[in-house]
């Protein structure tokens, strides 16, 4: 978390601002504007979004109205929304947490081969489950993934949807993060599940290499075959998010099996320096004073 700059709202719906969520050099990746705020009252902390300025306020509403009514484990709960037609809002329920781009900055490093397998899993069981209610989230990316002591929550729903309408470029727009947008939403296709592998394929390359675009001899060799396939330009080569959930949770990890029946995502466990930096920032927001607001936004 970052102190408030001048540019910030001091006030988003009922919630006082405290604090940024996202670091300086890693919010030109968050598709979202996110603040840790609270309510007047100092009853309610909450994780609060608004619009990046540049994205159409009205299909970013759609999409943060869609989030709030899913209930599917692994996505950051929205369970507000609000604002104006102009100045849309959504909030979640505040857990510490840190976005993935920190995670590799507080740890001081990439994360360990079975952490990014975890990771990867955790992820995927959420894809699985999103997919098969004929969900796509349309947002992954390293920014998109927030670590809490509980597991990864996978926030910026429908964040390419937002950007710009099915039949218009995305590549470039701000807020998207290029390596972790696949080929075909780039140019403006309409995001499929097919599209989230791709970035869920970024997400691992990142969390193994530092960036999303990976050379191959880079990556571990157990992950080489199924990030490389997750970030085939063509979306019919890439495998489904079931598939990768079994290659990253059985023991054949060169392979993309063919499976039908789920198995459980592996538990995920942080390391000290992110749980030391968890508990910092638990501390930080528990010790902040609610300033005087002196305007709405």
């Amino acid at each position: 978390m970052e102190r408030l700059r001048h540019d910030d709202p001091p006030q988003i719906g009922p919630y006082v601002t405290l604090a940024r969520f996202d670091t300086e050099d890693t919010a030109g990746t968050v598709p979202d504007r996110r603040y840790i705020a609270r309510s007047a009252d100092g009853d309610r902390t909450v994780i609060v979004s608004i619009p990046r300025i540049g994205v159409g306020p009205s299909r970013w509403a759609v999409e943060a109205e869609e989030a709030r009514r899913f209930s599917i484990p692994g996505l950051l709960p929205v369970a507000e929304v609000g604002g104006t037609a102009g100045f849309p809002w959504q909030a979640a329920p505040y857990v510490p947490a840190l976005p993935l781009t920190v995670v590799l900055t507080a740890k001081g490093g990439l994360l360990p081969e079975s952490a990014v397998r975890s990771l990867g899993a955790a992820l995927a069981q959420t894809l699985v489950t999103a997919h098969a209610q004929g969900v796509t989230h349309a947002g992954l990316s390293p920014s998109a993934v927030l670590l809490t002591a509980d597991g990864p929550r996978l926030a910026c729903f429908g964040a390419i949807r937002a950007a710009a309408p099915d039949g218009e470029q995305r590549a470039g727009l701000p807020g998207l993060d290029p390596g972790s947008l696949a080929p075909e939403q780039a140019q403006g296709g309409r995001p499929r599940p097919l599209g989230d592998v791709y970035a869920l394929g970024a997400v691992l390359s990142y969390a193994s290499t530092g960036h999303t675009v990976p050379e191959r001899a880079e990556l571990p060799l157990s992950l080489r075959g199924l990030v490389t396939a997750c970030l085939a330009r063509d979306p019919a080569v890439r495998p489904h998010a079931h598939q990768i959930l079994a290659a990253l949770t059985s023991s054949a990890t060169t392979a993309i099996p063919q499976v039908t029946v789920l198995d459980s995502a592996a538990p995920f466990s942080l390391p000290a320096r992110v749980v030391a930096a968890l508990a910092r920032q638990s501390a930080d927001v528990l010790a902040a004073e609610l300033p005087i607001p002196t305007a709405l936004y």
